[in-house]
């Protein structure tokens, strides 16, 4: 038997038919799955096309063409992509009656492909399935490495660091040379996140980031087409195109990177240095003051986690935030007064010359609304049926929240397309998502837990890059033709780096 099997899956006829008749098996049993649904009072869905359902209305932006999609088939948007029922979720009303009445039922993840291999198994916090271990992974991360506290207690090493961006700048200023500010923020973000994490900085000998592109390939590869997620039966094709191998080399990469940071940490004798993250998650475990037990496998997902989120997102935020600066000259020169008006004579800046800023937390503020890092957050999954906005929506449908398109709503923004920071001088919208107009680090239980550490850097940042320098476009680049072009994967960068320089203004 099985050499008959050997036997035809080598005879060309027998594949050119099953090649042919492959696209009608798919189509009939999509078919079969749909008229099981038909019952269902399902939202509003554009037409499909046979097999790929409306895959092909994404486009290379899907934050943008879903919000185009929503504009005419309704808040509420049900896609079929491939095999996956997808809702997508554009607008303020719906999200606050989701958190209201659903909230239990919109938290749990799909488990995809890339997080899988990637996130070790979704044993992170991001990815984790909503249950018990997703609550204590959460619990774990927040208490020792996101909470308030800490938050605070990693205010040295955002002075280092940034001061130590302010001196290559000021380098630059002295040689009038132009800076690729892009690079240099990611690079910021990714050692403030690994010294907090790790006690230890991943930079290169020419001063760039070693794990920052590594970061950004991971989201870019969250976010690729995975064949076999929209269609389990022919995932061989994602082995066949290498994307499969893609996942593993990368996976491969930060596997030997975090085996090399776990092993100098148990052997460092090194009892004064400052006792960050993995060195508490690790004396934890080895004394059993944990509420479950970790493997190395869970602890390396969690530092993943922290490392790829917090670097790519906050470097993204910033490079945004001085994007929109540069091409709004009179809230740039308004921003300059009021940091400099607070900082004075001195030559350091504190966080409590920040929390006098209330101008620049307005700025941060536009700057997460026009560009919120994760445009459509990470996707959600239905545990059971809801019935939501007069539809139903079925169990197990993939769930994305279009927050850039609840930010874009001109029925609850002014001018939503333009950069106005003084709306939110009078406005009671937060970072931290309870008023359901403005999500930039998502809501309810699968909110960002790393709002407090992201907030506090950007806002640090940003004061001391307008304190202490003017800034000035090159290549021919001005406030009229600056490309303000996106890039999307999972986060919304900016395609062109942002080149700007410095020119230094206030001695320090």
């Amino acid at each position: 038997m099985e050499l008959s099997i050997a036997k035809l899956s080598n005879d060309p006829l027998f594949l050119s038919l099953l090649l042919l008749l492959l696209p009608l098996i798919i189509w009939l049993w999509l078919k079969l799955q749909a008229n099981g649904r038909q019952k269902l009072n399902l939202p509003p869905s554009p037409p499909k096309l046979p097999l790929i359902g409306n895959i092909h209305q994404l486009g290379k932006l899907p934050h943008r063409s879903l919000r185009n999609l929503s504009k005419k088939y309704g808040s509420l948007l049900l896609l079929q992509l491939g095999q996956n029922q997808t809702l997508v979720v554009s607008s303020a009303d719906m999200v606050k009656e989701i958190v209201k009445n659903h909230d239990i039922a919109f938290s749990d993840r799909p488990r995809t492909t890339a997080a899988n291999i990637l996130l070790y198994g979704c044993t992170d916090v991001g990815f984790a399935p909503y249950g018990e271990y997703w609550r204590q992974a959460r619990k774990i991360c927040v208490t020792e490495l996101l909470s308030l506290q800490r938050v605070n207690s990693f205010q040295f090493v955002r002075d280092e660091e940034v001061e130590v961006a302010v001196d290559r700048l000021r380098r630059a200023s002295f040689d009038r040379e132009a800076v690729n500010l892009s690079e240099l923020l990611m690079l910021v973000a990714n050692n403030v996140v690994s010294r907090s994490a790790l006690s230890r900085k991943f930079e290169s000998e020419d001063g760039k980031s070693k794990f920052g592109l590594l970061a950004r390939r991971v989201l870019v590869l969250m976010t690729s087409s995975c064949v076999g997620d929209m269609f389990p039966y022919l995932n061989w094709i994602d082995y066949v195109r290498g994307f499969t191998s893609s996942l593993k080399q990368v996976n491969k990469e930060m596997d030997a990177i975090f085996d090399q940071i776990i092993e100098e940490n148990e052997n460092s004798n090194n009892n004064d240095r400052q006792r960050d993250f993995l060195s508490i998650i690790l004396k934890l475990q080895q004394d059993g003051l944990l509420d479950m037990d970790l493997t190395l496998d869970n602890i390396k997902a969690f530092i993943l986690d922290m490392l790829v989120g917090g670097t790519d997102t906050s470097s993204t935020t910033l490079e945004w935030v001085m994007a929109e600066l540069m091409k709004n000259p009179t809230a740039m020169k308004k921003l300059q007064k009021e940091i400099r008006g607070v900082v004075g004579d001195k030559t350091k800046i504190d966080m409590n010359d920040v929390n006098q800023m209330d101008y620049l937390k307005c700025v941060i503020k536009e700057a997460l609304r026009l560009h919120p890092a994760v445009p459509l957050l990470l996707p959600r999954q239905t545990t059971s049926k809801v019935n939501l906005g007069g539809y139903e929506i079925p169990p197990d449908v993939t769930v994305f929240f279009n927050v850039w398109a609840i930010h874009m709503d001109p029925g609850l923004w002014e001018k939503p397309e333009e950069f106005i920071p003084e709306r939110f001088e009078n406005s009671s919208a937060d970072f931290k998502g309870q008023d359901f107009e403005y999500l930039p680090f998502g809501f309810g239980r699968r909110g960002c837990p790393g709002m407090a550490f992201a907030v506090a850097f950007i806002l640090y940042t940003v004061a001391n890059l307008l304190c202490w320098f003017d800034w000035e476009f090159t290549d021919g680049e001005n406030a009229e033709n600056l490309d303000m072009d996106e890039v999307y994967g999972l986060t919304a960068y900016k395609k062109v780096p942002l080149r700007l320089m410095p020119i230094l203004t206030k001695s320090d």
